[in-house]
């Protein structure tokens, strides 16, 4: 029985998680959950998964949940809490043995790292915790004796086809992505893209944000990075492929040019459940899938001059501490910004460039959380100042 704590529940990992607790009522039970801002899909959560601890993101929030949760709901919570505090509670609760990270940005760092500290295991499928503070992240999971289980369907193919296999056989590995809507578009055409355009994406069902990182590629970029930390290896060993059907989920290259690669169905359940049931495997009632049914599959070099923000997250892989703060903290902005419609899809590299300049000169070698934090901050100041310079211009 694995007994989860889910930050992020309302969001489609979330869903997806919940979704295969409930079918495996006798191998998961929830015993925490954690949303933002949408009261009603939380309320139909509890009620259904009756968690014995809840927080939502603000104080509003949560009584409202509490108001329409019927009275046996009510009375199975132990505790019920709002912002950074039930957050840590939701994630170091007794009882937990896994957290879910499945929240977006940066707020559940302080409750990752505290589930660590009390010896919990982490699934993660969030790209910016490791992004921000990889080295800090896994040097305390490394000091507890903590796993840290990938829930990208990238890095969870990675996992399962190094598994059993020691560090000296890999030669590289090799992430797989979609191209995202955009991949055939000309840079004039690049330069109209509307929010409505980039949040159509032709494989997968997500959140605004990841669907937009997925139209510029740096959703990939932020994978590299991730990789490095979850599987040590180094920027030069981690290459991109553009596979549009998203059936060859990601690929391990070993020293003697023989390539694993995981294949699946495009449905996020497939790798949360894996997460939840790591080691062993579980039955599911998804169909599996049908390779006389996929066609042809079709590969490509990410092509980083019209989709440059690959290469910027490359460039801040290989550069210093603060630059991959740097470029998590500008792309939320620039992302955000161009989803407001304030700038153009183009601009949003531009933003990102701009921030790994500033970060550049800051020579952060060996960064604490605090360091991580004054980095973030500053670089979303820089990034909304170099916005409204673009917006000013149009």
């Amino acid at each position: 029985m694995r007994h989860v704590a889910i930050l992020g529940s309302t969001g489609s990992i979330g869903c997806s998680a919940l979704s295969v607790a409930t079918s495996h009522p006798d191998l998961v039970d929830v015993v925490g959950l954690a949303a933002g801002a949408n009261v009603a899909r939380f309320v139909e959560q509890v009620e259904r998964h009756r968690p014995r601890v809840i927080t939502m993101a603000t104080d509003n929030g949560l009584v409202a949940v509490r108001s329409r949760l019927s009275a046996s709901a009510g009375g199975s919570l132990e505790r019920s809490l709002a912002g950074p505090d039930g957050l840590l509670a939701v994630a170091t609760h007794p009882d937990v043995d896994l957290v879910l990270c499945a929240t977006t940005g940066t707020t559940a760092l302080d409750a990752v790292l505290a589930a660590i500290d009390a010896g919990k295991t982490i699934a993660l499928a969030n790209k910016e915790v490791l992004v921000m503070a990889g080295g800090l992240v896994m040097e305390a999971a490394r000091r507890r004796g903590v796993s840290i289980l990938p829930v990208d369907s990238e890095h969870n193919a990675i996992h399962q086809c190094l598994h059993g296999r020691s560090a000296d056989e890999i030669k590289r590995l090799i992430l797989t992505a979609s191209g995202g809507p955009f991949r055939d578009w000309t840079p004039e055409q690049l330069r109209g893209v509307t929010p409505a355009d980039a949040l159509d994406h032709p494989t997968w069902r997500m959140g605004r944000k990841i669907t937009v990182d997925s139209a510029t590629l740096m959703n990939k970029g932020l994978e590299v990075i991730e990789a490095r930390w979850l599987f040590g290896v180094p920027a030069d060993r981690i290459d991109v492929v553009v596979h549009p059907q998203s059936v060859v989920h990601s690929l391990v290259e070993l020293r003697d040019g023989s390539q694993i690669a995981q294949l699946g169905v495009t449905d996020m359940r497939l790798p949360i459940q894996y997460a939840f049931s790591y080691p062993d495997r579980w039955d599911t009632d998804l169909p599996p899938l049908d390779l006389t049914a996929c066609g042809r599959l079709e590969f490509a070099r990410p092509d980083t001059e019209r989709f440059p923000c690959l290469a910027l997250a490359y460039r801040a892989l290989r550069g210093g501490p603060a630059l991959p703060v740097a470029l998590n903290a500008a792309n939320e902005v620039a992302v955000q910004a161009f989803l407001d419609e304030a700038v153009p899809f183009t601009a949003i590299p531009v933003v990102i460039a701009a921030a790994l300049d500033d970060a550049d000169a800051l020579g952060l070698d060996t960064p604490t959380l605090a360091d991580v934090r004054r980095v973030d901050a500053r670089a979303r100041a820089f990034s909304r100042s170099l916005v409204g310079e673009l917006q000013s211009q149009r």
